[in-house]
């Protein structure tokens, strides 16, 4: 006896990681950023969030929550984490600069009270968590530090 979905057409594609989770269960990769010039950020990935209901003040103060307990992040932990950014969602362009994408300021987060569904944002979206003012200094001047560039030779 067969079963409906053995009836069903076979797709020709492998599922992507975003057709596999809905937006209610969401994964996101944070990039707490420390120095624009240096290059100097950590990855935190936060997993199980629901992104309809999940607002941007709410997904900043859980970050922040994270840098304050979890080990990896000791040396942030004096950092002032002001401003979410949009890097990138799954599947979509990345940008040539390795740290943030300079262009797009309508990426930055500015509506605390939106949720990260109203954004745009899906499973595996990355978001760049950093300080605003650091941050205009390097878009008026983004000189990357040369000690940050000779450790990507060795």
């Amino acid at each position: 006896m067969s079963t409906p979905a053995a009836s069903l057409p076979r797709s020709e594609h492998e599922p992507l990681a975003t057709e596999l989770h809905p937006i209610s269960d969401a994964t996101l990769t944070i990039r707490v950023i420390k120095s624009f010039e240096f290059r100097t950020q950590k990855s935190l990935v936060l997993q199980h969030l629901d992104l309809r209901t999940l607002t941007v003040a709410a997904l900043m103060e859980q970050v922040r929550e994270q840098v304050k307990t979890v080990p990896g992040f000791k040396a942030y932990r004096a950092l002032v984490l002001d401003t979410l950014k949009l890097y990138t969602v799954a599947h979509g362009h990345k940008t040539t600069n390795l740290i943030i994408n300079l262009d797009h300021e309508d990426w930055i987060l500015s509506d605390l009270e939106e949720t990260l569904a109203d954004i745009g944002a899906q499973n595996e979206t990355e978001l760049s968590f950093f300080n605003r003012e650091a941050y205009e200094k390097f878009k008026a001047d983004p000189e990357v530090n040369m000690l940050a560039l000779l450790s990507l030779i060795r």
